[in-house]
């Protein structure tokens, strides 16, 4: 793997570039809050064996990227990465997925709302973390007190790229309404996957149903060389 450290307002954001030889395209990942790229190494290897190069990499205060972390700091991580790929790799815009998960998946929204990637993956993720709140807090005004808002239901219609949704009705963290919400929201054409499991576990329990809605959704869009 190539490390990759790049200049995000005086702070560096770090990550890592995994290629694979022949690679039919490039995925950008964003992983989720608790974890960091190097909790990501199952879904590089998963990505790898479809046949993916991949760009994982840290927001601000995460892993060895520097800085706090925030929601602005978040959306200008994943916009230095998508520069790094397009830019410095020179690897076509039409050649790239990007892919979100949790938190990522909020982050992946905002950057494809603005960028024309190939396609879009979304999995486990919410509305926005005021909608998350409330859910857990009913009878407090989260929606005025969120810091943070993350809010993908404001943003998905922007998304003109084919989308796939991921979510199972067993996430305990992340409801699973918030998924089939951001799936009616979005526009076609999209794809909606449902595994079993909750939150961290989704891809254990549903390795077959998993891996075979990602085939069935990149295959058209990505061609193998």
């Amino acid at each position: 793997f190539e490390n990759v450290t790049l200049d995000v307002d005086g702070n560096s954001t770090h990550g890592w570039f995994v290629p694979r030889d022949n690679a039919r395209g490039a995925v950008l990942f964003s992983h989720g809050n608790g974890e960091n790229i190097s909790g990501s190494l199952e879904y590089i290897g998963l990505l790898r064996k479809m046949g993916f190069s991949v760009l994982a990499y840290d927001y601000g205060g995460y892993g060895k990227s520097t800085g706090e972390p925030s929601e602005v700091r978040c959306y200008a991580d994943v916009r230095a990465m998508w520069k790094w790929l397009t830019e410095t790799k020179k690897i076509p815009a039409d050649k790239i997925l990007i892919f979100g998960r949790s938190l990522g998946g909020a982050v992946a929204c905002d950057l494809a709302a603005e960028v024309t990637p190939r396609a879009v993956v979304m999995e486990s993720t919410f509305l926005s973390v005021p909608d998350v709140a409330a859910g857990v807090y009913p009878w407090l005004p989260v929606r005025l007190l969120a810091s943070y808002h993350f809010a993908s239901a404001g943003k998905i219609a922007n998304i003109h790229a084919p989308l796939l949704v991921i979510h199972s009705p067993k996430d305990t963290m992340i409801p699973y309404a918030h998924g089939r919400k951001l799936f009616e929201l979005a526009n076609e054409p999209k794809t909606f996957l449902e595994i079993r499991g909750d939150h961290n576990t989704g891809v254990a329990e549903s390795k077959e149903v998993y891996m075979a809605g990602w085939k069935a959704f990149v295959d058209p869009l990505f061609p193998q060389p």
